[in-house]
């Protein structure tokens, strides 16, 4: 298994629903049972593999507030191996909701446990924010990929997601390390892409992925057609990068080793 992964960046317009989507497709197509969790209120990632979560009973809300079975929530998509549990805007209330719940940062872990070791990889689209649901997500997942756009303000707010994520490691889940980062939105024509990466790389090492995603047109449009980069454009430069990225991921995957043994819950 390859983990649960949580992609997040607090910082928006970055690439991490585009990352978890295409992502996500890419390992399906390669062979791997791949379920994707949607837990951003703006549920791009559901509407970005065609999932209408108005026609859905069961969505990550009831899951989190209600106490649904997570299994109930799971949708196919246009893509063999490739799952998702869909999200709608009624998750902005979820935030509240939390609030009032004991250990409220054990919501999706309970639940996603028991189902997790049905599949290769499971991955997390987090909000763009450091909320409750992004806890929620830290806290249910093994390893952290972040999305790090290669523009000027790309290493903002990093440093604080970075403490999020030892602040979670130490006191809520010591299984969880950072997984990678991965640039996008790269533009080879500038300098200024050029000079981030390398800043990136020279400041965190082998934790960057070697892969880039670069600026395309095609992942742009993808989403307004309701379908991942594969199935809009599979020739166009944002396809081949995230095959690539998913073979990255894969192989690190493979090279850290198996995960440590869980219980049904991840605490209690």
């Amino acid at each position: 298994m390859g983990g649960i992964i949580a992609v997040a960046n607090q910082k928006g317009g970055v690439g991490k629903t585009t990352t978890a989507v295409n992502l996500a497709a890419a390992l399906a197509m390669a062979q791997r049972k791949t379920l994707l969790i949607d837990i951003d209120s703006q549920a791009n990632a559901t509407s970005g593999l065609g999932v209408d979560a108005a026609e859905v009973e069961t969505t990550i809300y009831q899951v989190l507030v209600e106490g649904a079975p997570l299994r109930d929530a799971v949708c196919e998509t246009a893509i063999k191996h490739l799952h998702i549990v869909p999200a709608t805007r009624e998750l902005t209330g979820a935030e509240i909701a939390l609030e009032r719940r004991s250990e409220w940062e054990y919501a999706l872990a309970d639940q996603l446990r028991p189902l997790a070791h049905e599949y290769d990889f499971v991955l997390i689209d987090c909000p763009p924010s450091l909320s409750r649901l992004t806890v929620n997500a830290l806290v249910a997942a093994d390893r952290v990929l972040v999305p790090l756009q290669c523009e000027y303000y790309a290493m903002e707010g990093l440093s604080q997601l970075i403490d999020t994520v030892a602040a979670v490691s130490e006191s809520l889940n010591p299984d969880l390390v950072l997984f990678g980062i991965v640039l996008t939105m790269f533009d080879v024509r500038t300098n200024l892409s050029r000079q981030v990466a390398a800043e990136v790389r020279s400041h965190f090492g082998d934790v960057v992925c070697e892969t880039v995603i670069p600026r395309s047109v095609r992942l742009a449009e993808a989403p307004s057609h309701g379908v991942p980069v594969f199935l809009h454009d599979i020739r166009s430069s944002g396809a081949g990068a995230y095959l690539e990225l998913s073979r990255e991921i894969i192989r690190r995957a493979a090279a850290a080793g198996p995960l440590a043994a869980k219980g049904e819950t991840a605490h209690g």
